[in-house]
């Protein structure tokens, strides 16, 4: 037993991530579980462990560890007593538990299958969101921490930098190990028996990945969705998960439609990037990107959706019979489906400026979330950009920084941002607003030191210090894959509706459908889309409905 064991207190509750459940919510609970005994020392949950009961503290504490079980060093997370329950995001996904749950003090729990507590929560919806609302404080909570996987790697490393994109971008609890700064990475390997060429690693409940893939990755932490996805029938394929995507999954799979979601990196698409989306119906109080994409793909999940992640869909084509589509994906497989709804959005622009790719993952990033912050807090940092997302970077950051110069092209603040976020930018001391300004220079060796911005009108010159440099001026869609079968703008942006070319037959385009019929496409892929979170997750509402219309013109 981990020598931290002894003599400890449970951990106080400051936010609602440690609720105490009330005696009826236990009594609710009890219908369904069973009270046990336990024994000081006991195993509730191991690291690495999937598909796990819930467990809820009736007697005793419950410690829970950052590490294998059996690791006396690893540091405490928290402490549960009596009326609250263990747990956070990964027993409701089936991802592997990123930490382990060990018995302090005797005492008895009531232990319910997953299964049992979803079907309960919908009786009980105040428990419901009790449950969930603790179980993203959790997640949010083990990330700052650090806790979970650890990577091991240079910081000069693409696949080091790859792997832990994936990392953030797919919201997993981690820390990396830098092989050059870090005094612990060269004595970690050694006790590992793993060479620095051997790099980067990933350490994964005792487990050693060397340099594995992001599927190989997504393999081991349960991210995958099992092999027998790949071999049914579907009613409805989407490509892309993105708000888009998934509001297509949520109302597709709860209106009955066999559904599969997929995306080659992550849930969330661009918005799970955001720190804070502030205009968005319903959350007063703004919601993170990360967090509206977990509730998604929960709910997608709890309706009979698939999702799939990371798959990369690199072809469509028309099957022989004529009514059903084939999607190709990365290592030769495939979805069969009767429709398919196109949410693959956009890739990043980059700035057409000397050495962007040397500094890329070194300085300059295209998001702004906890991973790219931790490079750069406490330091100067420069944003680019004019539109909304370039805004919720810049008031994220002016929190951690001290210095924010927002480099925008026109004349105004408020050409292409939302004004209320124009007017806290405006009202914040810490943040320099450069407008009429680009970016042509970068400066540093093996990291970002300083940008080189240009007055447009006066062709001045000026060096700000910078260690990061985030980039949002807009992006270009992801269709390469699509292979000219649908129709296309100029852009590459998928024309529908009356602006698509009926590919067959003399019916005009459904109002989101594109030139094959049953083909829809939403979200920023989409030609003429309002680029806003909202409007992306009614286009992928509105597609199902008009998958039912084709769908029974066509029985």
């Amino acid at each position: 037993m981990p020598r931290q064991l002894t003599q400890l207190t449970e951990t106080p509750d400051h936010d609602g991530a440690y609720p105490r459940l009330t005696p009826r919510q236990i009594a609710l609970l009890s219908q369904q579980g069973t009270r046990r005994p336990t024994q000081e020392g006991e195993v509730l949950l191991r690291q690495g462990d999937r598909q796990c009961p819930f467990f809820v503290v009736l007697e005793g504490l419950v410690a829970i560890a950052d590490g294998p079980a059996e690791d006396d060093d690893e540091p405490l997370i928290a402490v549960h007593g009596p009326g609250r329950f263990v747990g956070e995001l990964s027993l409701l996904v089936d991802q592997g538990v990123f930490f382990s749950a060990i018995v302090a003090q005797a005492g008895e729990v009531l232990e319910l299958d997953v299964d049992r507590l979803r079907s309960l929560v919908t009786q009980d919806t105040a428990l419901g969101d009790l449950i969930l609302r603790a179980y993203m404080l959790r997640r949010e909570r083990l990330i700052g921490l650090g806790a979970g996987l650890r990577i091991i790697g240079s910081h000069h490393s693409p696949d080091t930098r790859r792997l832990r994109e994936f990392a953030a971008r797919n919201r997993l609890p981690h820390r990396w190990i830098d092989l050059e700064r870090d005094p612990q990475a060269e004595t970690m390997l050694r006790r590992l028996g793993v060479s620095p060429q051997e790099t980067p690693v990933v350490l994964w409940h005792g487990e050693v990945l060397r340099n594995p893939s992001d599927a190989q990755m997504a393999q081991a932490l349960g991210l995958s969705a099992p092999d027998a996805v790949h071999t049914r029938a579907y009613d409805l394929v989407v490509v892309g998960a993105g708000p888009a995507g998934l509001a297509a999954a949520v109302y597709g799979a709860s209106e009955g439609l066999v559904t599969v979601a997929i995306d080659e990196i992550a849930t969330g698409g661009q918005a799970g990037t955001s720190s804070r989306i502030e205009n968005y119906l319903g959350f007063p109080a703004g919601i993170s990107g990360g967090e509206l994409a977990e509730r998604a793909t929960i709910q997608a999940r709890k309706f009979g959706a698939a999702i799939d992640v990371p798959v990369e869909a690199t072809g469509l084509e028309r099957c022989a019979d004529g009514t059903r589509y084939r999607v190709r994906l990365g290592g030769d497989g495939e979805l069969v489906t009767r429709t398919v709804v196109i949410a693959t959005g956009a890739h990043y622009r980059r700035l057409p400026v000397p050495r962007m790719e040397e500094f890329e993952g070194n300085g300059v990033y295209y998001a702004a979330t906890l991973m790219e912050v931790e490079l750069c807090a406490g330091r100067p940092v420069v944003v680019v950009g004019g539109g909304n997302s370039a805004g919720q970077a810049t008031i994220f950051l002016s929190g951690l920084t001290p210095v924010v110069h927002l480099v925008i092209r026109g004349a105004d603040l408020g050409e292409n941002m939302s004004r209320y976020l124009a007017d806290r930018i405006e009202r914040l001391p810490n943040v320099e607003v450069l407008t009429r300004t680009e970016v042509r220079e970068l400066q540093g060796d093996d990291w970002l030191e300083g940008v080189v911005v240009q007055d447009r009108g006066t062709g001045a010159t000026r060096e700000l210090e910078a260690t990061a440099l985030f980039v949002f001026i807009g992006a270009d869609p992801y269709t390469d894959w699509l292979n000219g079968c649908v129709a296309l703008d100029r852009h590459g942006f998928v024309l529908t509706g009356p602006e698509a070319r009926p590919a067959d037959g003399d019916r005009p385009p459904l109002l989101l459908e594109t030139s094959l019929p049953g083909v829809l496409a939403v979200g920023d892929v989409r030609h003429a889309s309002v680029k806003r979170v909202a409007s992306a997750v009614g286009e992928g509402a509105m597609a199902v409905r008009l998958v039912h219309e084709h769908l029974g013109a066509t029985a």
